[in-house]
């Protein structure tokens, strides 16, 4: 049994998604970022920076944090989505992800959606560095099938849940025609559904 931690955030998608994907059995724990939750010292002992999502492997006895690390474990304990003769293009896309898309989008929920008006340069700056992050994927999609090559893997699961935010960005998913290709192919799977309703409040996945 793995055991998810984690707040309904597209971190924490990426890991309810992999899980349907790879049909693990699992079970939710929710924590509540917004009552600080995550700074609590039982949680700070499974994941020192106090984020989410963590799992715990039960039946390994093991616990991880960071959602990449965590694809990564399910993905080589499941054999599913990161096959060893595509490796080292997936990881590049996947730490991509990990350490630009999902990180500048970030910044651009904070500035754009959440703080509207109180930070014209912080406005700005990360909504022309997130339609770039939108040119760029649409760019790579133009090439391929997926992220990483012609086969689904961890790197599009990393990377479906940020853009799944698309109606915060104001960008326009729409004008993209690749990228909007890529995310209408995977909202249509069956575990990409269930996975994105991480809380079970029926919720829905964003359309374009």
């Amino acid at each position: 049994m793995i055991e998810l931690l984690t707040a309904d955030t597209p971190n924490g998608k990426k890991i309810s998604i992999m899980l349907e994907e790879i049909q693990f059995d699992y079970k939710v724990t929710k924590i509540n970022i917004f009552k600080d939750e995550q700074f609590k010292p039982e949680f700070k002992k499974l994941s020192p920076f106090s984020k989410i999502p963590v799992i715990i492997d039960h039946d390994a006895k093991t616990s991880l944090f960071e959602s990449g690390a965590i694809l990564i474990y399910l993905a080589e304990k499941s054999g599913k989505f990161y096959d060893k003769d595509q490796r080292t293009i997936i990881n590049q896309w996947l730490m991509g992800q990990m350490a630009y898309v999902g990180p500048m989008l970030g910044q651009h929920h904070q500035f754009h959606h959440y703080n509207p008006g109180k930070s014209e340069f912080g406005e700005n700056r990360y909504f022309k560095i997130s339609e770039r992050i939108y040119k760029e994927l649409d760019e790579r999609l133009s090439q391929s099938k997926f992220l990483a090559g012609n086969d689904y893997t961890i790197a599009d699961i990393a990377t479906f849940p940020w853009i799944a935010r698309h109606e915060w960005h104001d960008i326009g998913l729409e004008k993209f025609k690749n990228l909007s290709r890529w995310y209408s192919e995977i909202s249509n799977r069956e575990a990409v559904i269930k996975g994105y309703d991480l809380l079970k409040n029926k919720e829905l996945i964003p359309t374009i």
